[in-house]
């Protein structure tokens, strides 16, 4: 089912689609909202109840769209085969496969680095790495529900960074940066249950995870889009 045009959702979907020609040019910038508005016929009383602060929020609206089309790619995928890494790998590239032009996320990564704009920027990188762990089934539920999402948003904001620079073909160089990235963390994971079955570590690591033992996971409620999560503000 779609969005009724004159709802808030219908109204932000057609600002958005009425904004992005324009970002490359103007980024995401009031001027550019003004325009985005006179294209979609949008009276602008009503785009500024629906998006308060205009193209701000239609980024974060573009965001979360990119997110939306990565979790429809990654139910789409067949991972039922493929090794845990090869699967966040995958969804990484899925979510930046999403993006159809790069300028868009260029002209947002300069927006979201500005100081008044920062804690968003913050928020939906983790927003997307939170949707990778939970499309993949993550089941964490104590302090490594907040270190798997810090280590995966570390390697997802640097592949960004590196994919916005790639003028390889089909991003092939990003794709070879990413892999590095993720075997990165899966060494520290490999280590990590090393030093467990270690004799003379596992104190060490034990000590550790009581330590934090009451670090739990943000309880949430159950999400819509897949059995057993959550579906909340990002």
């Amino acid at each position: 089912m779609t969005d009724a045009p004159s709802s808030p959702d219908g109204v932000t979907a057609r600002l958005l689609e009425a904004i992005t020609p324009h970002v490359p040019f103007d980024g995401w910038s009031q001027k550019a909202f003004r325009m985005a508005v006179a294209d979609a016929g949008v009276e602008m009383a009503v785009a500024d109840a629906v998006c308060p602060r205009g193209a701000v929020d239609l980024a974060v609206a573009y965001h979360r769209a990119g997110d939306a089309e990565m979790v429809r790619r990654i139910h789409a995928a067949e991972m039922g085969e493929m090794r845990f890494r090869d699967r966040v790998a995958a969804a990484v590239r899925f979510r930046l496969e999403a993006v159809e032009d790069k300028e868009l996320v260029r002209r947002g990564s300069t927006l979201f680095a500005l100081p008044m704009y920062a804690g968003d920027g913050a928020r939906l990188v983790w927003g997307t790495v939170d949707r990778i762990w939970d499309t993949l089934g993550d089941t964490a539920r104590d302090y490594n529900w907040y270190t798997k999402r810090a280590t995966l948003a570390g390697v997802y904001s640097a592949t960004v960074l590196y994919w916005l620079g790639d003028d390889s073909d089909d991003n092939a160089r990003t794709w070879a940066f990413l892999d590095r990235r993720v075997d990165d963390v899966m060494r520290i994971e490999k280590a990590k249950s090393q030093a467990r079955e270690n004799a003379l570590l596992k104190p060490l690591v034990s000590g550790a995870e009581q330590a934090l033992a009451w670090v739990k996971a943000p309880d949430r409620g159950p999400r819509t889009d897949m059995p057993g999560s959550w579906q909340g503000p990002r």
